[in-house]
């Protein structure tokens, strides 16, 4: 029984070397594989959190069977005590805080489609200009098109109207109508 902890040791810590080494080119390369884990009944098993058990189960199984007088089916109870309660400890103190943090200021394109914003560099009919929108807790500024072919002048609010290769189509917004203030 002392090789099946050795092993599940060697596993663990040969994971965590991996992890730190080629983290992010296995991140890349390994996209998706994982993504059955990311559902709300198996959210918790996430692979740090799986193989940080399972590395405490060897761990804890070569210590308790070489340093105490235990049974093996003894051994291998406590061992897995001490690993479900370590995989808790990490999923409660590390993985979900973690998860709650997350977040980014980056955005998609398509995610400006419908919004509002202001001309700062004019958009002549036939041309390209550009436009400052609000997006999240800041300002982006794109290059801007018109939809419909018309002249656009600075400062005139305008809405995306769609995205064709990273410019933004836009037309003139009409604030003479109720309701359309933010």
């Amino acid at each position: 029984m002392l090789e099946v902890y050795w092993g599940l040791l060697l596993t663990g810590m040969l994971f965590a070397l991996v992890t730190v080494l080629f983290g992010d080119l296995l991140g890349g390369a390994l996209h998706g594989m994982f993504d059955w884990m990311s559902g709300d009944m198996l959210h918790a098993l996430q692979p740090m959190v799986l193989f940080s058990g399972i590395t405490v189960l060897g761990g804890a199984g070569i210590l308790l069977t070489k340093y105490t007088a235990f049974t093996a089916g003894m051994v291998l109870g406590l061992s897995l005590l001490a690993a479900v309660f370590l995989c808790v400890l990490i999923y409660l103190l590390y993985i979900k805080p973690m998860a709650n943090t997350e977040q980014s200021l980056g955005f998609s394109m398509e995610e400006l489609v419908g919004r509002i914003g202001e001309v700062t560099v004019p958009i002549p009919s036939a041309g390209s200009g550009e436009v400052v929108l609000r997006i999240g807790g800041g300002l982006t500024n794109q290059i801007a098109e018109s939809y419909d072919g018309s002249e656009i002048p600075w400062g005139k609010r305008v809405v995306t109207v769609e995205v064709i290769s990273g410019v933004l189509m836009v037309t003139a917004l009409d604030t003479d109508e109720p309701g359309l203030e933010p």
